[in-house]
């Protein structure tokens, strides 16, 4: 019991340090808040969201997201364009790609130097129990967009694996479709 409670405090502990790295990284990187950096990642990945949405994938209220929004706008980051029935999609600027880009990349660094300290084994057996962590972490939909907010999406299906997350979801919509089916 002793080694479950000092591993779950150690877990704490690596997580709210790596967490406090990489959003400040993030945040210099784009030069905005840590919403600000998760938003433009998101769009990076998935252009033409409504300000709801991008607000509910980011862990934000819709008049918070509309502020924030506003804020990535006046930086030149982020446009706004007219759609069907009065909604506005948001796209990324030519800068607001560069700055998702940067930040992306600066993230990787942090990370990676934080793995730099494993060797190879260690570093490999990591990445299964991460995984594992990860699908656990997954309770409903929605969770992958929040859980994955900050992520680079094209290294987690480098080698034909799939992002743990994104199949905790998919494996998620089978089972309610079973069920409902």
């Amino acid at each position: 019991m002793h080694d479950d409670f000092r591993t779950a405090n150690l877990l704490g502990a690596a997580t709210l340090a790596l967490s406090d790295v990489v959003v400040a990284e993030a945040t210099r990187a784009a030069g905005t808040s840590s919403s600000g950096a998760a938003a433009l990642v998101v769009l990076s990945t998935d252009p033409g969201l409504s300000v709801t949405e991008l607000g509910r994938r980011v862990g934000l209220s819709q008049s918070a997201a509309a502020r924030m929004v506003g804020g990535l706008e006046s930086q030149g980051l982020v446009h706004k364009e007219a759609s069907w029935g009065g909604w506005v999609r948001l796209r990324l600027s030519d800068l607001g790609e560069q700055a998702a880009r940067t930040l992306l990349a600066c993230r990787s660094d942090v990370l990676r130097q934080a793995l730099s300290h494993l060797d190879d084994g260690e570093r490999e057996q990591l990445g299964t129990l991460l995984s594992k962590l990860l699908t656990g972490l997954y309770r409903q939909p929605g969770d992958a967009e929040k859980i994955c907010r900050l992520c680079d999406r094209s290294v987690c299906v480098v080698g034909g694996e799939s992002c743990p997350v994104g199949q905790a979801d998919r494996d998620h919509q089978v089972s309610r479709e079973r069920d409902h089916g």
